[in-house]
């Protein structure tokens, strides 16, 4: 092989993390093909149905930092400082994410910032990028990769090795992998499915722009994020059958009086709700389980085409960054890609699953438990601990999203230590834990970090 083709790579998916992943590859001296089904979307109005909003917490900007993009993200985002929850009553309470200046999270348009990475990843001379290629699977057989390029229908083949797959939950490569016996798949269907409608700049004046707004119900929930044109785009995540459902909404007066009911101050900020509901698509929400993620040194399966999540905690793309960084790391440390693909999967996928889990588990938090006193007393011990133990105790959401340096599998242990911790600590009453009782504990279970 020559040493131009030991330099080359295809990367599948000019998504998020095929942008990100084909820059920080080409900033390492190799040659890059990115294939992308959709036309170019720096030019090209954006593909209906996908999450038009989405949360860059720490794991994601160390990503974009060590790709150098972060001057250009920057003007797309907008901090928030914690979640405003809404009762029925009307009442709202922001509950801090963190407890320090530093510690936010930011609202970024998935459109802007994937234009922003494209259009970087498109200026590099290492990257080549080709839209409306439609890639229809991998043929291990042949070692080639089969496409159809979809401005005039003809198809074609590229060889296969090696082949980075990033085109998303809905993977191509990883259905053809799984077709050949090369793969297995499970995908885990939440029975609640999600919808996205937009709250304009003019109705939004009233709710505060840097905070995520959660209306929790107990099974059910609406959200809402900023936008950087004074807008919010809500999104509502409800069961797909049932009393109360979206199979109960199918008319403008169902849809009217569930929302007159559940989330009343919300009706003003949407006058055209009706409308909206009956226009926006309604997505399904997911997580895929998939063994191996790599055949060889030949396709490897990263981000959502390898461990798609469902989104109640804001790490899909930040473990789909991290994921990029981790590879980028490992192609500087190993010589051949059976070894980096190898190391990836063993070293990923611990941290995949238990972010799953997490996701999973926000999803109760979000909807029901922010309402909870025992939840909201809990987190304000949790605080104080972390206060007087900054170097043992850091609230397991704030190890998530505010400490990349922390494995998501270890956020994860360290957390199910952390919450027994804080049931013994809990006295269900007003006052403070026994402070003696506080650090006994702490330093016996909890190493230093």
């Amino acid at each position: 092989m020559s040493v131009a083709a030991e330099r080359a790579v295809t990367v599948v998916g000019a998504g998020l993390a095929g942008a990100l992943l084909a820059l920080l590859l080409a900033r390492r001296g190799l040659s890059v093909v990115l294939s992308e089904r959709r036309p170019d979307p720096r030019q090209a109005v954006p593909e209906r149905g996908r999450s038009i909003n989405l949360a860059l917490a720490a794991r994601g900007v160390r990503a974009l930092e060590q790709a150098g993009v972060m001057d250009g993200v920057r003007p797309l985002l907008i901090p928030m400082r914690g979640r405003m929850v809404h009762e029925r009553s009307g009442a709202t309470a922001l509950q801090p994410y963190g407890q320090r200046e530093e510690e936010v999270i930011w609202s970024v348009g998935r459109a802007e910032l994937n234009r922003v990475l494209i259009d970087a990843a498109a200026r590099h001379g290492g990257v080549s990028v080709c839209f409306n290629q439609l890639c229809l699977g991998a043929d291990l057989r042949l070692q080639q990769l089969q496409f159809q390029d979809l401005s005039d229908g003809h198809a074609y083949q590229l060889p296969l090795t090696p082949t980075i797959a990033t085109d998303g939950a809905g993977s191509a490569v990883r259905a053809s992998l799984a077709a050949a016996g090369a793969v297995s798949v499970r995908e885990e269907w939440l029975d609640h499915d999600y919808k996205e409608l937009t709250i304009a700049a003019a109705a939004a004046a009233g709710l505060e722009r840097h905070a995520l707004h959660i209306w929790p119900r107990g099974g059910f929930m609406l959200i809402a994020l900023p936008n950087t044109d004074g807008s919010f785009t809500a999104t509502l995540f409800l069961a797909r059958q049932g009393p109360q459902s979206f199979a109960a909404l199918d008319s403008a007066q169902a849809v009217t009086a569930f929302f007159r009911r559940e989330f009343a101050d919300v009706m003003p900020l949407l006058p055209d709700l009706p409308a909206q509901f009956a226009a926006h698509p309604q997505g399904q929400l997911g997580t895929v389980h998939a063994a191996p993620w790599h055949v060889a040194g030949e396709v490897l399966l990263l981000g959502d085409a390898a461990h798609a999540i469902v989104p109640f905690h804001g790490q899909g793309m930040n473990a789909a960054f991290e994921d990029c960084t981790v590879l980028d790391a490992l192609v500087g440390r190993h010589p051949d890609w059976q070894t980096r693909f190898a190391e990836f999967e063993r070293t990923r996928r611990p941290n995949a699953a238990a972010i799953a889990h997490m996701a999973l588990e926000n999803y109760i938090e979000m909807r029901d438990a922010v309402l909870d006193a025992r939840f909201v007393r809990r987190k304000a011990i949790a605080m104080a601990l972390e206060r007087r133990f900054p170097d043992r105790f850091i609230p397991r959401y704030s190890m998530v999203m505010f400490h990349p340096e922390i494995p998501y599998a270890e956020a994860l242990r360290r957390g199910v230590l952390q919450s027994q911790l804080l049931e013994e600590l809990d006295t269900g009453a007003d006052q403070s834990p026994d402070p003696a009782l506080a650090e006994k504990l702490v330093m016996e279970r909890l190493p230093r970090l």
